[in-house]
């Protein structure tokens, strides 16, 4: 079973699972823990092969899929008999999330997903084709290094760089290319994902400046009815670290309306 992290309110307080992207673990959300631990009891995992999961590696014997990797997240809520919750996602970690959502609906109550993936762009397409070509002759950390930088480029997205380029380091290369390797699942279940609008309501907080992932995201939320969308000013990909309060106030206000 995945690692994790728990903070515990009461029994009548709402459930929020925060599930971070690849390449990063549970503590890209140390800006929120304290805003959000005043209102919800919080579950926080590190997904397979990342952060304190790392350890557990040579246990996993279930092949890597979206869908695999999103029932390790739903193992741990059985676990601790968690039967619905809010989720919270960053970046791959959305994917995951929106995953849970075809799997088990009725599980998710929100999802707000934040530096959200809806489509694969030209550019993006073209650093994960760079990427497969590659991978088998450079160190994994120079690829990681590159598509942090071509994500997150401006100077006031350095803390979100360093944060996650420290946390890739923990990953085993064998673990990186796995996780590499999801990228050929992405654009049939992305695709899927835009036709088939989800039955929880989603609230998408974006930085202004995540010019690979925003435009697609402005499209769907217009077309989906139970989508919202907050863009957050001066703030890249990882809108969570760059922003934090502003982060934490919308997406505090959106659970909070929908827990009354």
């Amino acid at each position: 079973m995945l690692y994790y992290k728990t903070f515990i309110q009461s029994p009548d307080h709402p459930w929020v699972v925060l599930v971070h992207g690849a390449g990063g673990s549970s503590s890209i959300w140390f800006r929120q823990i304290k805003a959000y631990r005043k209102h919800f009891n919080i579950l926080i995992p590190d997904l397979r092969g990342h952060g304190r999961s790392s350890r557990l590696s040579k246990f996993w014997n279930r092949s890597y899929t979206f869908e695999s990797l999103s029932s390790d997240i739903l193992e741990v809520m059985d676990h601790l008999e968690i039967d619905k919750a809010h989720f919270v996602g960053i970046s791959l970690g959305t994917i995951m999330i929106r995953t849970i959502a075809e799997m088990q609906p009725e599980r998710v109550q929100s999802m707000t997903m934040a530096g959200a993936v809806m489509r694969l762009n030209f550019r993006s397409r073209f650093l994960v084709g760079l990427g497969n070509f590659f991978k088998h002759m450079v160190p994994y950390m120079w690829l990681y290094r590159l598509f942090a930088w071509i994500i997150m480029p401006k100077k006031r997205h350095s803390g979100s760089r360093f944060l996650f380029i420290r946390e890739a380091r923990k990953l085993y290369r064998d673990e990186f290319l796995r996780w590499f390797k999801l990228t050929n699942q992405v654009n049939p279940l992305l695709r899927l994902f835009r036709e088939k609008p989800s039955r929880a309501p989603v609230l998408y907080l974006m930085g202004s400046e995540d010019y690979m992932f925003l435009p697609t995201i402005k499209k769907l939320a217009r077309e989906h009815s139970n989508a919202f969308l907050k863009v957050i000013e001066s703030a890249g990909h990882v809108c969570n670290i760059d922003q934090p309060g502003q982060f934490n106030r919308h997406s505090i206000r959106f659970i909070q309306s929908l827990s009354r």
